[in-house]
């Protein structure tokens, strides 16, 4: 499934979760912007205020988050992120 919904992958450049996260989405083909965090505080701050979490990845989809690699991993197993891609 190719998609033009905006995601957006906050990442840093030593997670291994990070990396898990981006290879289901390049595996399903879902377009994905990646913005590596590793040493900007600011959007690291940003990401704690807006998420609640301080891990990486957070996940982004229309600008809704939705957790790290785990939630995307269940969102996908149960359906629920095409669902979300396509409603995008």
């Amino acid at each position: 499934m190719t998609t033009t919904a905006s995601v957006q992958v906050y990442t840093t450049n030593y997670c291994p979760y990070c990396t898990r996260a981006k290879q289901l989405l390049t595996k399903r083909g879902i377009a994905f912007e990646e913005i590596d965090v590793s040493n900007d505080d600011e959007k690291r701050a940003w990401l704690v205020k807006t998420t609640g979490q301080r891990t990486v990845p957070q996940i982004f989809i229309q600008g809704s988050p939705i957790g790290g690699s785990d939630e995307l991993h269940q969102l996908d197993r149960s359906g629920e992120l095409a669902k979300r891609l396509a409603a995008a």
